[in-house]
């Protein structure tokens, strides 16, 4: 039994991994096979396709960021600030895949969303749904921020959308252009957005 957890665990993180390296559509089972050396029978016992494969392996590595997510839009932390954290981590996670695969790469999730997106409901449906939970703690935070006067929102759920495509714009014009500084203006633009000051601007 432990030998077939770590068979389709294997498989999870390397089928993110390929993906982030390149794309959904340029890598086939085979690869994924080889790179995590797992056998074809393996992959067909443990998922009925690649499409079933990715699903899992996005829903994975969501529940493997959950804490860092919690931890970052605790409520016991100053909704702005939390709104700091986010976009610190935004770029850090960027930064550390430029780093290991000397390119950005982009959103995982966003990435194979639009690529398959009317092509695999199931791959769009799990995108969108990955999408929907960032936003929504977005959406609490900016919920915070209007209750304590900080913001002047009558919509924290558009707002927190409008951030979340505003972050994701960024972060493919940044993989488009594999140019870091891009991302440099990612906490500025945010507070632009809000109408309101990074907390480190005024500390």
């Amino acid at each position: 039994m432990k030998r077939e957890s770590d068979t389709k665990q294997k498989l999870l993180n390397t089928a993110v991994t390929l993906i982030w390296e390149s794309s959904y559509g340029s890598i086939s089972v085979d690869d994924i096979c080889n790179r995590a050396g797992v056998n074809k029978g393996s992959f067909y016992y443990a998922f009925k396709s690649k499409s079933d494969l990715a699903a899992a392996a996005f829903e994975d590595h969501w529940n493997k960021k959950r804490g860092l997510m919690d931890e970052i839009f605790s409520s016991q932390v100053p909704p702005l600030e939390r709104l700091e954290r986010y976009c610190d981590r935004v770029v850090e996670d960027q930064m550390e895949k430029y780093e290991k695969f000397g390119k950005l790469c982009g959103c995982p999730f966003a990435s194979i969303g639009s690529e398959l997106s009317t092509q695999d409901e199931q791959i769009r449906k799990k995108a969108h749904e990955l999408s929907e939970r960032t936003m929504k703690y977005l959406a609490c935070t900016l919920r915070d921020a209007a209750a304590d006067g900080i913001l002047d929102s009558k919509d924290p759920v558009e707002l927190a959308r409008q951030v979340f495509c505003y972050a994701g714009g960024l972060i493919m014009q940044a993989k488009i252009e594999n140019n870091p500084d891009v991302l440099k203006c990612l906490k500025k633009g945010v507070f632009r957005l809000l109408g309101a000051d990074p907390v480190e601007s005024i500390v």
